[in-house]
């Protein structure tokens, strides 16, 4: 008995019994209509066979008898390209030209089978109608095909083989060849299937009666076919290939242009750094320069210190990011135009005949107008000396109102090479013989560009008359603007 008075009185329930519920789990899958329904288990083979089917309805049922008309043919290939007028006009048509006589050599051997039969003119229009049809619906073609084949089997059988007679023979084969090519190789394989089911089906019903041609329409349209489905491979492939040479081109260009926008930002930054450098140093030299100079002038000079300070950290900042790990700030200063004699010194040392004229009022420009201006004639140079090897060269320099121009050119390389592609150049040069021409990427031209375009510059490049090459480049430089005077930056 419990102790506990509020239970006195009531009635002792039997302790609760632990069930144990086993329920059964199936797959279940949602229709369209919300409803739940089980899912059976479907095998490889089931979905194989399944998608093979999806496969051959969409092919061949759906929209069988839709508007598909041929177009025509590209009159730009290397043998459509040589004709002229009203000629390259038909070659257009050579396609549907081509499938209509194959059509008329198909009612022809139709009419000639049926031997002067009343149903001569029908065979011969059953022949005719498919091939006709596949120029502006394949697939009903093959179907029309099929039909004109039982129906030509029906009334004309006696006078030929069976279930081809020699005119639809034709006509079924070249229908099966011109379907495959304006569709694709599963719809080929789809069409020769059904084509060896009724020539089964027909065998094993009526072929007792007849001689029989099942095998050799099956053998040969094998044959078309496969070929044609190798012409849709190496189509496909060439496509491919062709599509992944530009997207690589693209990508090799692109990549050319980012290096050289980060040679551009390297050099830059080490010019900028450089008279950074300098400012600083000569604001914080300056108030020693004068005796007693007032607080005024003292504070004025540590304030653009503090600038130059804080500036060249930013940039530092900033444009260190395009540095490589392994890369190292040059010793040495930018080169800049005074640095061309020594430039054409070693190109004259490579075997280039190059002369350099300068006109206008020499005077000093702007650091990175200076850099861009030398980095552009040794790369025009340098393509000189890959692409027109014992050619001669011309460097004009002319510093006009307003900017600078240069221009390089190149006359034509001289006879053919004397050298194999493989022979080493030093080899040739001791033997007297021309190296032969460098076959590079051919991005010099887009590092050119991208500098000249850094500063609001106009560059033209491209052959000359003679067979030469010239780059005509002008940038445009600011009045009163060149480089300050670093004439006291020891002091």
């Amino acid at each position: 008995m419990p102790k506990d008075p509020s239970h006195w009185g009531r009635p002792l329930r039997p302790p609760t019994p632990t069930v144990l519920i086993v329920t059964e789990t199936t797959h279940t899958q949602t229709t369209p209509d919300g409803a739940f329904r089980p899912h059976e288990a479907r095998s490889p083979e089931y979905r194989l066979a399944a998608n093979a089917l999806r496969g051959l309805r969409q092919d061949l049922f759906h929209d069988a008898f839709a508007y598909r008309p041929m177009h025509r043919r590209g009159v730009d290939g290397p043998l459509t390209g040589r004709l002229s007028g009203r000629t390259r006009e038909y070659a257009a048509w050579a396609p549907h030209l081509l499938v209509a006589g194959a059509g008329v050599l198909a009612m022809l051997a139709a009419w000639a089978s049926a031997d002067g039969s009343l149903w001569a003119p029908m065979a011969a229009v059953l022949a005719l109608a498919p091939v006709l049809l596949t120029l502006v619906r394949p697939i009903g073609a093959f179907w029309l095909s099929l039909a004109a084949t039982a129906a030509s089997s029906m009334f004309v059988g006696t006078f030929g083989d069976w279930p081809w007679q020699p005119g639809g023979f034709v006509a079924h084969l070249t229908v099966l060849t011109v379907v495959a090519i304006r569709t694709r190789p599963r719809t080929a394989a789809w069409m020769w299937v059904l084509t060896a089911v009724y020539a089964s089906v027909v065998e094993a019903a009526f072929g007792h009666r007849f001689s029989n041609d099942s095998a050799p329409m099956l053998v040969v349209s094998a044959l078309a076919l496969l070929a044609v489905t190798v012409w849709h491979i190496r189509r496909e492939a060439e496509q491919t290939v062709t599509a992944q040479q530009t997207v690589t081109a693209h990508e090799r260009s692109r990549r050319t242009l980012l290096e050289e926008r980060t040679t551009i930002a390297r050099e830059l930054h080490d010019v900028v750094a450089h008279h950074m450098s300098v400012v600083a140093i000569q604001a914080e030299a300056a108030p020693y320069r004068v005796q007693d100079p007032p607080p005024e002038l003292a504070k004025a000079f540590a304030t653009i210190r503090e600038n130059a300070v804080a500036a060249l950290t930013e940039l530092r900042r900033v444009l260190g990011v395009v540095r490589a790990e392994d890369y190292e700030a040059p010793d040495a200063p930018q080169p800049t135009l005074a640095d061309l004699d020594t430039l054409l010194a070693n190109v004259r040392e490579a075997g280039l005949a190059v002369e350099k004229v300068v006109t206008g009022a020499v005077r000093e420009l702007p650091p990175g107008v200076e850099l861009s201006a030398y980095r552009i004639v040794q790369e025009a140079l340098s393509n000189t000396l890959r692409h027109a090897p014992g050619a001669s060269a011309r460097v004009e320099v002319g510093h006009v109102l307003g900017g600078l121009g240069l221009r390089i050119v190149n006359g034509p390389p001289p006879g053919p090479s004397l050298v194999k592609p493989g022979d080493h150049p030093a080899t040739t040069h001791e033997r007297g013989l021309r190296p032969p021409p460098s076959m590079g990427a051919g991005h010099g031209i887009t590092g050119m560009r991208e500098r000249v375009s850094m500063l609001n510059g106009e560059m033209t490049a491209g052959p000359t008359e003679d067979g030469g090459y010239e780059v005509a480049v002008f940038l445009p430089v600011a009045m009163g603007t060149g480089r300050a005077d670093d004439s006291g930056a020891g002091a």
